[in-house]
């Protein structure tokens, strides 16, 4: 009898530890939204009994034994077994004031770090080695990042597509911050910033449409079709967005993680057409609830035909395990589609300089290091 007992202490201990841990990750991962910022979000019509809402159907989540068996045990290749070419970003270089003109350098995943006529903006900067709550676990870059993010300088303001943590990163975030940087973000968002200590008058948060100038560029948050959690009971708490930025010579669209939507076209016909469209090709499938939020890549390619652009970028493959397909599969496919559809589609490596409207030779270089 004392041993069943004893049995019974160590199981009820056991759960009780499991409890405890469970409540402490919830209360760390957890983020009150301010009655004023709350007060806001409730005026957009965007948001309904207490969350974001899509304009367009999503399907329910299924993590079936289907899903299960294919996260375990999937066959895929997601990761690069190779050293990924990366060319390293000359960092003195943003100690000087932008150029003129259009130039862009992809650091990986969403990361683009943009010159446009004469201003520096940083699409969804990521710079940590994990995108995670926390750096001793979660998914790890595959490839190390072409500048150090103490190198990281002279960014004039940065856009935030939603809070997802392979595109919210506190570190990186933290950094731009305290030189200066302002942050354009969604609704919700910013008590994020505002839990970090980051200035208020740094950043500003909008809803779908709205825009807002810095110096001679206009920034203007443009629908997308996608979901926000960064905790494990905050689901769609927070709204998301893609980005239209402008300035006095050329216009650069960038997708954020999105499903394919009619959204797209209204863009393009209300902002469109512009000179590089960057859009995700990556973290797609399996199942209908995964596609609708995450589009393929021949879906990547039908967005930048319906919004209008000259040439575009794929982003959101390779630098994160994240979906369960083969590491490289989005660009081949990516490659493909924008080929049938005449599409002038750029491919540089991490850290490859793009220029306006320079030609640029795309080299296969994911082929090359397998």
């Amino acid at each position: 009898m004392k041993k069943l007992l004893k049995i019974l202490i160590r199981i009820l201990v056991l759960f009780l530890g499991i409890a405890i841990m469970a409540g402490l990750l919830v209360w760390y991962l957890h983020t009150d939204i301010s009655k004023e910022r709350e007060s806001r979000m409730q005026n957009s019509e965007h948001y309904v009994d207490g969350a974001f809402v899509n304009e367009e159907r999503q399907a329910e989540n299924d993590l079936g034994m289907e899903y299960m068996r294919e996260q375990f045990f999937g066959e895929q290749q997601r990761e690069p077994e190779g050293l990924v070419p990366v060319v390293s970003v000359d960092a003195a270089d943003l100690q000087n004031k932008p150029r003129l003109g259009l130039r862009t350098i992809w650091l990986g995943h969403a990361s683009v770090l943009v010159e446009i006529d004469g201003y520096r903006i940083l699409t969804d900067p990521v710079l940590s080695q994990r995108v995670s709550p926390f750096q001793f676990i979660g998914p790890k870059r595959t490839h190390k990042a072409p500048l150090e993010l103490e190198q990281l300088a002279g960014i004039d303001a940065v856009v935030i597509s939603h809070n997802h943590y392979d595109h919210l990163d506190e570190a990186t975030v933290r950094h731009l911050a305290a030189q200066g940087t302002e942050f354009f973000v969604p609704l919700g968002v910013g008590q994020y910033f505002e839990d970090w200590d980051i200035p208020a008058s740094q950043v500003i948060e909008m809803d779908w449409w709205q825009s807002e100038k810095i110096g001679g560029l206009t920034i203007v948050s443009t629908p997308n079709r996608h979901y926000s959690s960064r905790g494990l009971l905050d689901y769609k708490a927070t709204h998301w967005s893609s980005w239209s930025i402008s300035g006095t010579t050329h216009k650069v669209f960038y997708s954020g993680d999105s499903g394919y939507s009619k959204l797209f076209s209204e863009i393009g016909e209300r902002l469109g057409p512009f000179d590089l469209n960057i859009v995700k090709v990556g973290a797609y499938g399996p199942g209908q609830a995964w596609t609708d939020v995450h589009m393929t890549p021949e879906e990547a390619i039908q967005v930048h035909l319906d919004i209008g652009g000259k040439r575009m970028l794929p982003v959101h493959w390779m630098t994160f395990n994240l979906a369960l397909h083969d590491w490289d599969e989005p660009i081949k496919r990516a490659l493909t589609a924008a080929t049938s559809k005449e599409v002038d589609i750029v491919t540089p490596k991490i850290g490859e300089i793009v220029t306006g409207d320079q030609p640029f030779v795309n080299e296969l270089w994911w082929d090359d290091f397998e």
